[in-house]
């Protein structure tokens, strides 16, 4: 095909590679784009939750996701000898550790993981920081959240006693013979306890995936630019 002057000739592995290429590229961005969707009504979802008043947590076993992001109160007492430090966790800088302790709820058998906040490690890490708890019956107030709290973990090495890199529900009802429910709540009562619960606000994270979307989006154009270009040729005549 000749317009203008110019030959446009592609050859058919051409035309089948740039097209499925395009394809892949263009569905990539639309995913993106969905992920962003999702992260969005999930973030307006929690401040709906964040402006409603808390809700009470019963004492039979609950689903994560009928309560997930909501703010929640329960009482019982604390089980301070199933405390769990979850290390690597750092504050404004300084190291230090997240203490998890069962909660049994009240008139039931089971019990929920409280994080109660965070406290500065000692220099000696051999020796945990001292942590002080309020005895018999509380009140707690939090956010609930995944009870699988993963992060970055340093070795492949399994921690032992009480201190763990990142906190397992399972493992912990194993360990304790303890009936949990499959939540965390990340406590917000200021109990005088030297603990510090300046919790992350939630952001929603979709800015993240419409960049990728962009990304995506551009490599579909540029594909169609380059694909063009290399097979867009000056036709030259013969001059009489």
């Amino acid at each position: 095909m000749i317009v203008f002057g110019y030959r446009f000739e592609p050859r058919l592995w051409s035309i089948i590679i740039t097209v499925l290429a395009i394809i892949v590229f263009v569905n990539l961005g639309q995913w993106q784009l969905s992920r962003a969707d999702e992260k969005e009504s999930l973030f307006e979802q929690i401040e709906k939750y964040a402006r409603e008043p808390a809700i009470a947590l019963p004492g039979t076993l609950v689903k994560f996701s009928d309560f997930q992001n909501r703010d929640v109160e329960v009482s019982g007492e604390f089980l301070i000898d199933k405390t769990i430090y979850l290390d690597n966790k750092t504050h404004k800088g300084l190291a230090g550790y997240h203490i998890v302790t069962p909660l049994k709820i009240a008139n039931s058998t089971m019990v929920v993981a409280i994080n109660r906040g965070w406290v500065r490690g000692n220099a000696d890490r051999s020796v945990l920081p001292a942590v002080t708890h309020k005895d018999g019956l509380v009140k707690i107030t939090g956010r609930v959240v995944s009870s699988e709290n993963k992060t970055l973990s340093l070795s492949n090495q399994v921690e032992g006693g009480n201190v763990w890199g990142n906190f397992d529900l399972q493992r912990f009802t194993t360990l304790t013979g303890l009936d949990a429910q499959p939540i965390m709540i990340l406590q917000k009562d200021d109990y005088d306890d030297g603990l510090i619960r300046d919790w992350d606000r939630p952001e929603s994270g979709a800015a993240k995936n419409f960049g990728y979307a962009v990304q995506w989006f551009s490599l579909a154009i540029t594909t169609a630019i380059i694909f063009i270009i290399l097979n867009v040729k000056r036709e030259f005549t013969k001059s009489k």
